[in-house]
Parts: C-alpha cells; structure tokens; sequence
C-alpha cells in the first residue's frame, strides 16, 4: 500500500465510485412491473365507463390488492432485473414512498383528465384518461421513478 502514488488512489477511488453509481442504477422496479400497472389502470378506465359502478369498484378493489400484495416485494427496488441484487443498504428507505406518491399523483391526474374529457364532451372519458395514464406508466414509469430518486437523493 505504500507504493501507491496519490494519482493511482484517486483513479481506483473514481472507479469504485463510478460503479457504484452503476449499480445504484440498477435499483427500480422490473419493466413487467409498470406494464401490469398500465394494463391494469386501462382495464380500470374501461370498467370505470362500461361496467356498472359495483363491478368497477370491485375491480378498483381487486387491483389495489393484487399491486398491495406485491408491494411489499417489488417496492424496495433491490430486484429490478434478475442480473442484479443490490444490499439494503444501497437501496433507499424513500423508493417505496416516491412509487406510492407517484402513483397516487398518476391518481389524481387521471381524475383530472377524466373530468376534462367529460367536460368537454368526450365520449368514454374515463377509457381516454386511463389510456393517457396507461401510456406515461408503461412507457415512462422507470423514467420517472429514476428523476424522482435523483430528486430526492433516494
């Protein structure tokens, strides 16, 4: 160790560094994840619009179960691919509250929307706002979860 010159040092400290960074990359949630999610909230936007409210409810219910069930396993993003397990000391406390708060936000925008919509005389409001939600969850969730986690130094 003490033929180790202070350049040397500092290039292997930028390294560790560097992959650390890279695996702290690797902490999300699997892709899967936000597809069912987006299927899941277009499936709701349709039985919001055709189905009777009982049904819809029913269906609100089973889907919060369904995603509550898996939240436990999921939200800690430590196993977002099957190439990479990271420690808990590496994934932040905060990656569930930022997903929960997300999708509570995703929440009341769909609301929004869907209200727009019908104010506007759309037809099947409800089917246009879960499909304008469906699209920003399974094609931008990850997205948004990495610049939410880089927000909160999570």
């Amino acid at each position: 160790m003490d033929d180790i010159d202070p350049d040397q040092a500092r290039t292997a400290l930028e390294a560790a560094e560097r992959a650390q960074r890279q695996v702290a990359d690797e902490i999300g949630l699997p892709r899967a994840y936000w597809w069912a999610m987006a299927g899941g909230w277009l499936l709701l936007g349709v039985l919001g619009t055709v189905a009777s409210p009982w049904l819809a409810g029913a269906a609100t219910l089973l889907f919060g179960a369904a995603n509550a069930a898996l939240a436990p396993r999921l939200l800690d993003g430590r196993r977002r691919t099957s190439r990479l397990q990271v420690g808990s000391a590496l994934a932040s406390r905060r990656i569930p509250w930022l997903v929960v708060g997300m999708l509570a936000t995703l929440v009341a925008l769909t609301v929004l929307a869907a209200l727009a919509l019908d104010a506007d005389g759309a037809d099947h409001a409800g089917i246009w706002a879960g499909l304008l939600a469906a699209a920003v969850i399974g094609f931008g969730g990850p997205e948004i979860l990495r610049v939410l986690r880089r927000w909160a130094h999570a």
